[in-house]
């Protein structure tokens, strides 16, 4: 009688299911850590945090002091290779004028010493065209910096990357602004995500693509989301599996941060539960 009971109930058990509850945390997929290409001193700052931003607003403003500088010796450096060039091509062309007329002049007097004039003459064209090819290659040079400088500058402007709100900012008036390291969070609202730690013991419950129920208790919103994906990594601390479930941002009230209870359904198996 005890083993029909156990069958039955377990035959009950398998035909309606089960339900896995854990908690989890709202996130955003789309989170930039933001901050300067160069160092510098910031100059200004537009936002505080909880700014709402748009794509291309701007941030902050780096002091462009020194850059100020480097640009007006880096075009000053390009004019004058540009004038020196110009003048370099301008010699190459009065060479050749003079040998049109030596030609001439060896024609209608025979006793000029045409080879020797041609000979000078070919020996200041090489030393010319070598300054000219010289001074050519010192104007690319020179333009190539110019336009260096012009994106440097144009990066003085740190800019919103995307649309967004602002949750951490790090930087004052004043401060000294070290590339690679971030001084300001910013989170896209319109990707959020949950994500969850599930035990190891329960990995075989949950597949990618399963759709699951979630509340989120303090704005007594519920609602329905599909696991995106579950991380093939273990910790190894708690044993435990990272998963995220992308959701319809249906409230503007969710934001990142927020606890949420997740229920996954299941059909049980005998082999693990």
């Amino acid at each position: 009688m005890k083993k029909y009971l156990f069958f039955h109930l377990l035959g009950i058990h398998l035909l309606f299911g089960a339900t896995l509850t854990i908690s989890g945390t709202v996130v955003s997929d789309n989170q930039k850590y933001i901050g300067a290409r160069y160092m510098g001193y910031v100059q200004e700052v537009y936002v505080e945090i909880g700014d709402k931003v748009k794509r291309e607003d701007t941030l902050f403003k780096m002091d462009s002091a020194e850059f100020d500088i480097l640009k007006e010796q880096v075009n000053l450096g390009l004019e004058q290779a540009e004038i020196l060039t110009d003048v370099y091509r301008s010699k190459l062309d009065e060479i050749r004028r003079e040998k049109a007329l030596l030609r001439k002049k060896k024609v209608g007097d025979a006793t000029f010493d045409i080879d020797e004039w041609t000979e000078n003459l070919e020996i200041t064209a090489e030393h010319t065209q070598a300054m000219l090819n010289a001074m050519q290659a010192i104007v690319k040079n020179a333009a190539q910096k110019v336009k260096e400088i012009s994106v440097i500058s144009h990066y003085l402007e740190v800019k919103a990357p995307s649309d967004g709100i602002i949750v951490q900012k790090n930087l004052h008036v004043g401060d000294m602004v070290m590339p690679g390291f971030p001084v300001m969070i910013l989170v896209d609202l319109s990707h959020l995500e949950i994500e969850a730690q599930i035990a190891e013991a329960d990995l075989m419950k949950v597949n990618e693509g399963d759709y699951v129920d979630f509340e989120i208790p303090s704005i007594h919103y519920k609602g329905r989301g599909r696991i995106k994906s579950i991380v093939p990594s273990a910790n190894p601390m708690t044993h435990t599996f990272t998963i995220r479930i992308s959701f319809d941002r249906n409230s503007k009230k969710i934001y990142p941060g927020m606890y949420a209870k997740i229920k996954i359904d299941y059909t049980p198996s005998p082999l693990h539960d």
